[in-house]
């Protein structure tokens, strides 16, 4: 199994097998914290051939520098049974995960983890920082 695409986004869509992406995210910007993602979405495009026949495990987890999981909700996990006849050489499946209310405490690096079968696949990095919601003045 092969992860083709893993962003944090804005909007996510499957259109008829096609995987549609708007708004990357790898940086929050907030004037004060903490602060709320109130909407965003993981998307992902997963390459699965024969060879990964079978049940499976699925796991999300938003964690912070530490390693600690982001709230209680964490992580998201899933079974991902998989059953490709022997023919199809791949099928490509794009996995949406909707995510309301995400709280961030403080400013600092925190990290998505998808795991498969209890072993990380893929780790994105999420930047959170404080702003001055002031401009600044012009000299």
């Amino acid at each position: 199994m092969d992860i083709q695409i893993a962003t944090l986004c804005d909007f996510a869509a499957d259109y008829n097998g096609k995987m549609v992406v708007s708004g990357t995210i790898d940086v929050l910007a907030a004037p004060a914290l903490p602060v709320v993602q109130p909407h965003c979405c993981l998307a992902l495009r997963l390459c699965i051939t024969p060879e990964d026949n079978g049940q499976h495990k699925f796991s999300v987890n938003i964690i912070d520098g530490d390693g600690k999981s982001l709230d209680d909700k964490m992580p998201i996990d899933a079974d991902m049974p998989i059953e490709i006849p022997d023919d199809v050489p791949f099928v490509h499946r794009n996995l949406i995960l909707n995510l309301q209310g995400l709280k961030f405490e403080e400013a600092g690096v925190y990290f998505i983890d998808i795991s498969i079968d209890d072993e990380l696949i893929q780790r994105l990095p999420l930047r959170i920082v404080q702003v001055d919601p002031k401009p600044q003045p012009k000299p």
